[in-house]
């Protein structure tokens, strides 16, 4: 079995342009996205997707490998579909989608969710046919549960519509992602104590290639959940996909906008060993 991360970036970021080639922290963000992909002992080969002739252009002054895409992909997992339609892979070869905003990502959860996927599927699963088949989720992604040192009200909470929420079954498969708290908390009032009961969504995925397939190139229309939450794994579980939820314990924090940007090189420049 083959594992291939793609990584899509583009440059045209309506809260951040250009935010890829970012580099007051020294390196390129992309190349910090790159370089945690690529110490992952379960990932064989990384590959940044572009449409962006100068993210290319950095990528390959570093030593990473990109490949040029459309421009018109309405997602990154379409993009991240192209790229890996290009390569010579089998049905149950993994695709992992690691988005280009994830520069603290860290490589021992890629390596726990190819190991999940493997686990839960076992290294041949039942051929993609549309849907799954005999219940073996053909997707995988990974979660953590929110900090209860953390806030329990607004940015950075369950409250927080920015923060992905996911609830899974006694089999650790997703029963729903929302930008709701969720579950409601009922008997408190909606007040939440211990935010570590909620399970935060981090936007990484896995694929069996069969999977990555049947999903992308136009071939599942945007559903109803998914426009109603703009989240695109709804359009998967709404059209009787599983999908396998792995818990991490270390949470990564995207980078959205200029300021998320800021707070990143703070925190890289506070852990560079000092002189």
């Amino acid at each position: 079995m083959t594992t291939i991360a793609v990584i899509p970036a583009r440059f045209g970021s309506t809260r951040f342009p250009g935010k890829p080639l970012a580099k007051e922290s020294g390196k390129y963000m992309i190349q910090h996205v790159y370089e945690r992909v690529s110490a992952a002992r379960r990932i064989d080969r990384a590959i940044i997707a572009t449409d962006d002739v100068r993210i290319a252009t950095a990528v390959k002054s570093f030593g990473g490998e990109a490949r040029m895409t459309r421009a018109d992909h309405v997602s990154g997992t379409d993009r991240v579909g192209e790229v890996a339609a290009a390569l010579d892979l089998a049905d149950d070869d993994v695709v992992l989608n690691v988005q280009g905003d994830e520069p603290e990502i860290e490589s021992a959860s890629l390596d726990k969710l190819v190991e999940g996927m493997i686990r839960c599927c076992g290294a041949k699963p039942p051929p993609f046919a549309g849907g799954d088949t005999g219940g073996f989720p053909s997707i995988g992604t990974i979660a953590a549960p929110f900090d209860d040192a953390g806030p329990k009200q607004g940015p950075g909470s369950p409250f927080d519509p920015n923060c992905v929420k996911v609830v899974v079954d006694a089999a650790g498969r997703a029963l729903y992602f929302s930008r709701s708290p969720i579950p409601y908390p009922r008997d408190t009032g909606g007040a939440i104590d211990r935010p570590s009961r909620w399970l935060l969504h981090m936007g990484v995925y896995a694929f069996r290639a069969a999977a990555l397939r049947g999903i992308t190139g136009g071939r599942l229309s945007p559903s109803r959940l998914e426009k109603t939450e703009s989240l695109e794994q709804l359009r998967w579980l709404e059209n009787g996909l599983s999908i396998a939820v792995v818990i991490v314990e270390q949470r990564s924090v995207g980078i959205d906008t200029p300021e998320d940007y800021a707070a990143f090189v703070r925190r890289t420049r506070q852990s560079e060993p000092r002189p």
